[in-house]
């Protein structure tokens, strides 16, 4: 099921269609590939509690600026294909193949501010974003700093 949507999400990628077809697609795996993601990271500790889903709104209508229920909508498709997927592999290449190295630190960034929207980070958080962000490529000493700028705890 997965693997049939990373596919469905690469071939809407390379697909021979206009350019404004093609780029709308593009976008929209990204955002859905994105929205994985993040899901993945707030069910992390087994608690997908109201201020996470809270947080993960916020961050899906700002980050792609759509409205708060296209990005209802998003996250609710994302929670489904979250449920379903076995790996997030798939949705990292995705999003190296379509984004440089600045929007993929961007991704990490939402990833770990949605990791600490409940207050703490669990480990299973921590771990699951530092492997999402090894998987984009973002270098370990960029990963802790936007691990510590997410931090609401964290002194300057």
């Amino acid at each position: 099921m997965i693997k049939n949507l990373a596919d469905k999400l690469s071939k809407a990628l390379t697909a021979d269609r206009s350019a404004a077809d093609n780029a709308e697609q593009r976008e929209a795996a990204i955002r859905t590939a994105t929205a994985v993601l993040m899901t993945e990271i707030a069910r992390a500790d087994y608690e997908y509690d109201e201020t996470e889903f809270s947080t993960l709104l916020e961050l899906i209508a700002k980050h792609f600026q759509i409205s708060p229920d296209e990005a209802a909508e998003l996250a609710d498709a994302a929670n489904v294909t979250a449920e379903e997927s076995v790996s997030v592999q798939g949705f990292t290449r995705l999003l190296n193949e379509n984004l440089d190295e600045k929007e993929r630190e961007h991704i990490v960034s939402l990833l770990w501010q949605v990791a600490y929207a409940d207050g703490r980070l669990d480990k299973y958080e921590d771990s699951l974003v530092s492997r999402i962000a090894d998987l984009l490529y973002v270098s370990r000493g960029r990963v802790m700093r936007l691990k510590h700028d997410a931090d609401p705890d964290a002194e300057d």
